[in-house]
């Protein structure tokens, strides 16, 4: 990589940096911001908060009333949709419990991602292919397109009822408090953005960030519905090992790979070559850093759930797999112990045998 590629303009596109380069370069420029900013502190910190953001209260009201009504409606699908479908798939006890919860973030997640899409590569917006112009033609107080804001109120409103549903709603599970400070840190990150019209390069990071909870959720479902009824569904099984090796994927490329390369070159480097006295720079900036790291700290659940996977050819949500996986040890030890002849074998007319369990087997 050239040293002059951090000095194109509007009129082309740079081509997008290496991981060496994207560090170096941003290191220095920051460094070099930081030894710039004499006056960095809190006075000026609130000074340029009261004259760069800008959000009404009819905005807070609409945040609220969307956070409120998501909450409503997931209500109104679990009660009417999701349990009713649960239990009319006969799944087991502890699978029905967990399955309204990712049904509802399938539903929610493939409409967001789809609507980022449709703004990325559909309209006029060549955000994805070129990053730093998320920055050009930025002005304070600039007015946000009605797409653009549809997709804040859409997106925002979520997170914001995700705090609640995390908390009051979903299977409490390892990494709970972990994603509660993810929800927290991404509201912070939509609601700063908005306010500051760094909308474009949030627009961005939705994109690069929502196809993984799609991928995660279409797997958990297959794996809730692979045993159910007293059969094994050989289709569902399938499916849930190619979502699970589809989503350690496209979490590497999507949040590893192409967010810091596209979203934190454009935000460390290419910002304070647009605007040069952008505001809160080390703060926004310190919030992406934030979501690359529990990126990194899911990246890492991931690999050991696909040891795991490979090792026991089972697929699990990586979240639960280390508290199931105990018990499902002992009941494989107490199998052999009682019937040396291989419970686990095929049994005669096409059944499958699980546990010890003879089940009818289903594509």
């Amino acid at each position: 990589m050239s040293g002059d590629t951090g000095d194109s303009g509007p009129g082309e596109v740079e081509p997008m940096p290496g991981y060496l380069y994207l560090v170096s370069r941003a290191s220095t420029v920051m460094l070099g911001a930081w030894r710039d900013c004499s006056s960095c502190g809190l006075e000026l910190s609130k000074r340029t908060l009261l004259d760069n953001a800008y959000i009404t209260f009819t905005e807070i009201a609409l945040f609220f009333f969307c956070a409120f009504l998501w909450t409503q409606v997931r209500r109104g699908l679990t009660e009417s949709l999701f349990q009713p479908l649960a239990r009319w798939c006969r799944l087991l006890p502890k699978d029905a419990a967990k399955m309204p919860e990712s049904a509802w973030k399938l539903v929610f997640y493939t409409m967001s991602w789809s609507y980022s899409t449709y703004l990325l590569f559909f309209t006029s917006y060549s955000f994805f292919h070129d990053p730093p112009s998320v920055f050009y033609n930025w002005q304070s107080g600039m007015s946000v397109p009605a797409d653009i804001a549809i997709a804040y109120l859409i997106q925002g409103s979520f997170y914001g009822h995700s705090i609640y549903a995390t908390v009051y709603m979903d299977a409490w599970r390892k990494d709970s408090a972990v994603m509660v400070v993810h929800h927290i840190i991404t509201l912070a990150l939509i609601c700063f953005s908005y306010a500051f019209r760094y909308h474009n390069v949030g627009i961005l990071v939705l994109f690069l960030h929502d196809i993984n909870d799609i991928q995660l959720e279409f797997t958990k479902l297959n794996v809730y519905l692979k045993c159910r009824g007293g059969g094994y569904f050989l289709l569902n099984d399938v499916l849930s090992n190619m979502g699970s090796v589809s989503f350690s994927i496209t979490w590497f490329w999507f949040r590893l790979y192409w967010f810091p390369l596209k979203v934190l070159y454009a935000t460390c480097v290419s910002s304070l070559q647009s605007v040069p006295n952008i505001p809160f720079y080390f703060f926004f900036n310190a919030l992406l850093l934030a979501l690359l790291l529990m990126n990194i700290y899911w990246f890492l659940f991931i690999v050991v759930f696909v040891v795991k996977v490979l090792k026991v050819k089972e697929v699990n949500d990586v979240r639960e797999y280390e508290e199931e996986e105990g018990g499902r040890a002992a009941l494989r030890e107490k199998n052999n112990k009682q019937d040396d002849a291989g419970h686990h074998n095929a049994a005669p007319g096409g059944k499958h045998v699980q546990n010890g369990v003879t089940k009818e087997k289903h594509l």
